[in-house]
This record gives C-alpha cells, sequence and structure tokens, in this order.
C-alpha cells in the first residue's frame, strides 16, 4: 500500500491492524463488564477511546465504510458517556454487537474484501437510536451535529487553534491526528499545516514530530470542549493557543490561509480529509497516524486504558516487535544451546587442575545461555487473560440461545504461557465451553427436579503445574452418560459390541472425529466436529486432554500443555544403547530396587513397594523392543516420575547420564507423531534423542495389562 506521494505505507498498515485486535478485544472485555454491573466510571470512556483509535487509523488509509460504522458507534459511546442516553443492560447487548461489526469491517480492511452494503444495518440503526435522532449518521461530523431547536436557535463561533506538537510527543503515546479527529467532531473544521520544519526524507525521524497546525473552527460547543480536545498534551507535550474569531461568517476572512471557499475532498469522508489538504503531509502522516493510541488519561487508568493506549505519566519504554523476529531469536537461542551442549561434551574428559580457565569459561557459558534463554521465554510469555476474556461473552451468548443459566468462574487469568500456545488454545477452549454448556448444563428446570440450583457453574482455571501449563474446563451439569457415548461408539463402528472399555476409554470416545451424541444438528452442536479439534489442537503443542466426569455431578477437562515450546530441562537415560531425555518436572526420584520390593500383582502387573506404597514398573526396553537392555530390575536403576494426574509410576532404565538443557524439537513437522513421545533433541555428540511423554507411558502401560490379562 502507497499513499499519494508513493511512500510504502504497508508496515504501518500491519501496525494499524496489530493495534486494532488490541482494541478490539479490550473493548469486548470492557462491555463484558458492563453487562454484568461490574463496570467503572472510566469503563465507557475506555471503550470510546478504543473505537475512536479504531477509526482515527482507518481514517489514515482511508477505509472508508470502517471509519463510517466507527463514527456512528463512538457518537453512540459519546452519548452514553455525556448522559444523553441510559446505560442499561438491552443497550451493552447492543454495544456486543457493535464490537462485533467493527471487528468485521476491520477484517474486511484488512482483507482487503467489502462486506455488504447493509452489512451491519441493524446494529447502526440502533446506535442511531442511542444517539437520539433515529436516523443514519452520516460520515462528515459537519453534518451530524444535532439539529438546534426551532424556539431556541444556537450561535455558532469561531475559533482560531495553533497546535504546535513538540519533537517527542508521539514518543509520549500521543498523536495529532487523533486531536485532529476528535475537533471534527465538534464542528466544522478548516485546516493549515506549517510545514517550514520539515526535514528532507532522508532525515526524518518517524518518533519526531516536525508538523504545526492552525485551525478554524466553527462550532455550537464552547471553549471547554476544545480544552478537552487537548487536555492530556497542553504544555506538557504541545503548545496550544486558542482563541475565539467572532460568530460564524466572523472568522471565514480572517486568516489568509484558511479561504471561506476552501473545497472538501472528494473522497475519502472524514477521516481522510488531512491527507488531501496540505502536499507535504503525507511524508510526516505514516509517523503519526498508524499508532493510533488515545491520549494520556490525568487518573490512573483502568487496564482497559492502558490496553487503549492510555499512560499514566509514567513513562514505560515498550517497542512493537514482529513476532517472526522473536521466533527466530528463539531459534538462536536453542542452536546456542546445543553448541553449549557439544563443547561441554568435548571438555567432558578434562579436569578443573588440568584446565582450569576453560572449565571456568564453559561454567559461565553454560550460565549465560541460561539466563539468556530464560529472557527470550519471558518475552514470548503472555497471560492467559487474553483468551479467557473470551469466555465471558461466550456463556452469556449460549446460555441465552439454549435458554439455560450458567455463571462464569474463572481463576488464574495472570498465569503465564508461550504466546504460540496461547494461540493454539482459542479454538479448543471455545468447543469445550460450548460443549460444557450444551451437553453438560441442564435447563432450570432439570436442575431443580434433582435438586440443583437452577443456575449451572462452570469454572474456567488455569495454573502451573509440574513444569506444565493446566487448563481446566469443569462444570456440574449432568456428567457424560457413559451408556449412550458407547452405543452412538457402536453404531459408528468404533468399537465392536461386547468390547470391554474402561470408564476412562469411553470418556476419550467423545475425541473421535465426527462423534456426536447430540440427538439433532444446531448451530450450537451435533455435526460432531469440534471435540476431535479439541485433541489435535492440543496435541499439535505437546499438549494432553484429559476427562473426568462423575454422571450427575459434571465434568472436568483437563488441557496439560508445555510452558514453552523452545527449551526444557531434562534427565539423560540410558536403555540398552538408545538414549531418552525425562523431563525434569516429571522426576520425583531415583533409587535401585531389592529383590524385596519387586512384586507382581493380579490385575495391575509388576509393582514396586517403596516405602509402604505400590508404585506400577515399566521397564522401558519392554515398551520400545530395545535389544541389549537390562532387563533385572535390581541391576538396573528406577526413576519414579509424577504424571499430571498425579500418578507415580517407576520407569527402569539402565543407568542416569547425567541433568541437562536440551532443545525441543518436534516430530510432527521433522517424522510423525509417535506414542509415547512427545518430541525430539539433539545431543552434544550430535547424536538424536527422544524425549519421554510420561503420561503418555502410563496410558501405554495399562492397556498393555488390560490386554494382557484379557489374553488369559
Amino acid at each position: 500500500m502507497t499513499d499519494d506521494q508513493g511512500y510504502d505505507l504497508s508496515q504501518f498498515k500491519a501496525t494499524y491492524f496489530e493495534e486494532c485486535a488490541e482494541l478490539l478485544a479490550t473493548a469486548e472485555e470492557t462491555i463484558a463488564r458492563l453487562q454484568d454491573g461490574m463496570a467503572g466510571d472510566d469503563d465507557l470512556n475506555a471503550v470510546f477511546r478504543c473505537v475512536h483509535s479504531i477509526k482515527g487509523g482507518a481514517g489514515a488509509f482511508a477505509f472508508d465504510d470502517l471509519v463510517h460504522f466507527a463514527h456512528v458507534f463512538e457518537t453512540a459511546l459519546d452519548a452514553l458517556r455525556s448522559g444523553r442516553a441510559e446505560l442499561s443492560p438491552q443497550v451493552a447487548d447492543i454495544l456486543v454487537r457493535g464490537t462485533d461489526v467493527l471487528g468485521d469491517f476491520v477484517r474486511a480492511a484488512q482483507d482487503g474484501s467489502t462486506l455488504e452494503a447493509d452489512h451491519g444495518s441493524d446494529v447502526l440503526a440502533h446506535l442511531n437510536a442511542l444517539i437520539g435522532g433515529g436516523a443514519p449518521v452520516a460520515a462528515k461530523p459537519a453534518a451530524a451535529k444535532p439539529a438546534a431547536p426551532a424556539a431556541a436557535p444556537v450561535t455558532h463561533a469561531v475559533w482560531r487553534i495553533v497546535f504546535t506538537p513538540r519533537p517527542g510527543m508521539l514518543r509520549t503515546g500521543n498523536d495529532p491526528l487523533l486531536m485532529i479527529r476528535e475537533l471534527e467532531t465538534l464542528g466544522t473544521l478548516t485546516i493549515q499545516a506549517d510545514t517550514a520544519h520539515l526535514p528532507a526524507l532522508g532525515d526524518m525521524d518517524p518518533a519526531e514530530s516536525y508538523l504545526s497546525w492552525t485551525f478554524t473552527l466553527v462550532t455550537d460547543k464552547g471553549r471547554a470542549a476544545i480544552d478537552e480536545v487537548f487536555e492530556f498534551v497542553a504544555g506538557d507535550s504541545a503548545d496550544v493557543g486558542i482563541e475565539p474569531a467572532g460568530e460564524e461568517g466572523e472568522g471565514w476572512g480572517l486568516f489568509e490561509a484558511a479561504p471561506a471557499a476552501a473545497p472538501a475532498p472528494p473522497s475519502g469522508g472524514e477521516e481522510g480529509d488531512g491527507w488531501g489538504l496540505f502536499e507535504p503531509a503525507p511524508a510526516a502522516a505514516p509517523s503519526a497516524a498508524p499508532q493510533a493510541a488515545a491520549p494520556k488519561p490525568a487518573t490512573a487508568p483502568t487496564a482497559a486504558q492502558q490496553a487503549a493506549g492510555g499512560g499514566t505519566g509514567v513513562h514505560t519504554a515498550s517497542i512493537r516487535v514482529d513476532l517472526d523476529k522473536i521466533d527466530r531469536l528463539v531459534n538462536m537461542v536453542g542452536e546456542l544451546v546445543i553448541t553449549q551442549a557439544m563443547l561441554g561434551q568435548q571438555a567432558s574428559g578434562f579436569t578443573v587442575e588440568s584446565h582450569p580457565e576453560l572449565i571456568q569459561g564453559l561454567q559461565e557459558l553454560s550460565h549465560h545461555t541460561r539466563e539468556l534463554q530464560e529472557s527470550v521465554m519471558a518475552i514470548r510469555a503472555q497471560p492467559v487473560k487474553a483468551l479467557f476474556s473470551k469466555a465471558p461473552r461466550l456463556v452469556r451468548d449460549l446460555s441465552s440461545k439454549l435458554a439455560k443459566q450458567a455463571k462464569l468462574v474463572m481463576s488464574g487469568e495472570n498465569t503465564e504461557v508461550d504466546k504460540t500456545v496461547i494461540e493454539q488454545l482459542s479454538d479448543p477452549m471455545t468447543h469445550l465451553i460450548r460443549n460444557a454448556l450444551d451437553h453438560g448444563i441442564e435447563t432450570p428446570e432439570e436442575r431443580m427436579a434433582v435438586g440443583k440450583p437452577a443456575e449451572g457453574t462452570i469454572h474456567l482455571g488455569a495454573e502451573h503445574r509440574s513444569g506444565r501449563i493446566i487448563i481446566e474446563i469443569t462444570d456440574d451439569g449432568r456428567g457424560i452418560n457413559r451408556a449412550r457415548v458407547l452405543e452412538k461408539a457402536i453404531e459408528k463402528g468404533l468399537v465392536e459390541r461386547g468390547q470391554q472399555l474402561t470408564d476412562e476409554q469411553i470418556d476419550m470416545l467423545i475425541f473421535a472425529p465426527g462423534f456426536s451424541t447430540a440427538a439433532e444438528v444446531s448451530d450450537v452442536s451435533g455435526r460432531g466436529v469440534g471435540m476431535d479439534v479439541v485433541r489435535k489442537n492440543i496435541q499439535d503443542v505437546g499438549g494432553r486432554v484429559v476427562v473426568q466426569s462423575t454422571p450427575g455431578a459434571g465434568s472436568r477437562f483437563i488441557l496439560s500443555l508445555p510452558l514453552t515450546l523452545a527449551v526444557m530441562d531434562g534427565m539423560l537415560v540410558a536403555v540398552g544403547n538408545e538414549r531418552y531425555v525425562l523431563p525434569l518436572t516429571n522426576i520425583v526420584e531415583s533409587f535401585r530396587p531389592t529383590a524385596q520390593q519387586a512384586r507382581s500383582l493380579v490385575d495391575v502387573g509388576d509393582v514396586l513397594t517403596l516405602r509402604g506404597q505400590y508404585i506400577r514398573l515399566l521397564p522401558l526396553h519392554g515398551i520400545f523392543g530395545i535389544r541389549g537392555a537390562i532387563t533385572d530390575v535390581t541391576r538396573g536403576l528406577v526413576v519414579v516420575v509424577e504424571t499430571e494426574g498425579g500418578d507415580r509410576i517407576g520407569l527402569l532404565v539402565d543407568e542416569l547420564l547425567g541433568q541437562q538443557q536440551v532443545v525441543i524439537k518436534s516430530l510432527d513437522s521433522n517424522y510423525r507423531p509417535v506414542e509415547g513421545i512427545s518430541a525430539a533433541t539433539i545431543l552434544g555428540d550430535g547424536r538424536v534423542a527422544l524425549i519421554l511423554d510420561v503420561s503418555a507411558l502410563r496410558h501405554m502401560a495399562g492397556l498393555a495389562a488390560e490386554a494382557a490379562m484379557a489374553a488369559q
């Protein structure tokens, strides 16, 4: 994308759409609080700033449809925040729908597509009703001024405004273009730009302000409304001079640069006016327009305000970096970890006495490599709050559609996880919440008939456990009807009639492609797509999903995912000539068993007694068919590991080779999924070692034991 002067604006356009996504998310989260009646005084202002910022950037890029809808939306919000319209649950629902339509226009602009001419027309009608006139609001703000009562005509005053941003104003998050847009909403605005301080193109700094403006504003508003536009920058980040120039008609001849006959641009609408008024503007505009940040508030902002661009007077330096660049940095850190391991391997024969400086240097390299890896991972980490913020509206909308009552309880929203993992969680979480409402939570009548409160509860929680991120979606509904699930599975040929399955195996059938127990297909469920997507998306990032259900009491879906997809701490073990890596967070202890500790139990298989408890023994050589490994439990080592479900099992290995940091390499993208293996890594000597999936090994051993007993 280029402007009229041929400048490439594609980079700014990409930044604008990134900020649009953040602003829309902030608006949705804030409106959800409005729906719940938990909003503060500044929340309407926060939503207004989000919509206003989106509109300002859209005008800079001439997205006229987006500009028009955003203008109507923000005008309705202004009516609410000024008290001209009253906020109610019904109005909050209209704001939610308005945010949806605004998002549609943003995505259409991003894709370069065009929506239907009447897209969002019903929402526009509701927004116009809030404004008060009932008629559509034109894109030109000058035409949107409310008509004065016939009995009391309003006198329009003319104001002369000189606006001179200081060089560093853009660095404070304030955008001159947004203030120009705000002035345009007050009346008819004529603009003259002073380009005297504009440097050559090669000398420009996009973060500096070079232009100043003289405005002629014809408005029925008072001085206070104009002061409000500049209240966050006047004196601190800009010099602002405001003086009256008489009543309407008197000011048009006062300034040579603002003639009365100045024509409006033929296209571009309200938001595009500034681009055609003065020729040098496009050279400086890219540095201001795409930022689309709201002016900093004078009081401490809410979280929504901060996300929308507000500040607090305490300057926090930040920079927007493309995620691909961070990914490349993560990959380079991974290669550095491998190189550090190779150097350590080659120096393993040296001692501190013979090569003290070399050993010390390698230790420092290891320390700095770990610090670098942790710092890079912290850059990619994000709270799951952004993901969870979509849930309240989903629960509210589906509850209404299904004629059910349900409340959502959330915990652990500030739990941090890798951004890539968060992106993969969006669809699974949506499907699981829909499943809980559609299949789990009963109707109010059904709940009261069995002694439950009419309102069901869905709990969405996140926490760190055993070096992984655990997300749980729990409901207090009817639970899984295993008899019905089994019957449907038999009908679809997933299992044979008469085949014996455990409760866990029956529960996992719901993740089979095309499986559904819904009696009829609806827009909520019934097509058998969704739950299989849940499992696939979770497995794609090295995660697992576990189901725990009690008939009549509810179900719990546990998503276990890695904190990061790049580097992990592991214990290298030997089994025959093979090398495996056990995640260090899963390891509890290791020991060499005695003959008295080894037992074999009916219906369980080989176990070990440890401090009065039985632990199932899993010989890795037997699971993976490795020859030449130690098979006598008293000659090998047993590593006790804990699964995400809390079970402890003992893995028989030949020996422990040591702890080390390893780089995770996906098997899915480099080979194919292997049961019991979560990923692979490259060791210091160049060999490939497989990273074990402890929970999957536990599941494999259980199935093997059941098959062996069934064969007896």
